[in-house]
């Protein structure tokens, strides 16, 4: 069931499956069933997805530097979980901004030129 309207001839073409890995405006983007053109998700995905990124590397950071490996510290609980929480970060970091692109965003036609 496409749900989501191509920006360049106005056909609701797109699911959330494919609107989530249309990508944003740095990507190829993904070609529409019923015109061939390409469509990316906008400058708020792309926006959105940068930020996320900076967030989830700078807990990254955090939790490996505030990490204790000794007991004596008010964080001593991180130690022993701090493998889990990156991985979740990480995990984090590949779920979340396609789940925010599949239904947050509008799509808009891609600028990148493929050559």
């Amino acid at each position: 069931m496409s749900i989501y309207t191509c920006p360049h001839c106005g056909k609701k073409s797109f699911n959330p499956v494919s609107k989530a890995f249309a990508g944003q405006l740095n990507s190829k983007g993904k070609v529409c069933m019923e015109c061939g053109r390409r469509c990316v998700n906008g400058k708020g995905a792309t926006i959105f997805n940068a930020v996320y990124t900076i967030i989830v590397f700078a807990l990254i950071v955090i939790i490996y530097l505030n990490a204790p490996k000794t007991a004596d510290t008010q964080y001593d609980w991180i130690d022993k979980y701090e493998l889990f929480i990156n991985a979740g970060l990480i995990l984090s970091y590949a779920i979340v901004p396609k789940l925010v692109n599949a239904f947050f965003f509008r799509l808009e036609p891609a600028i990148r030129s493929e050559n």
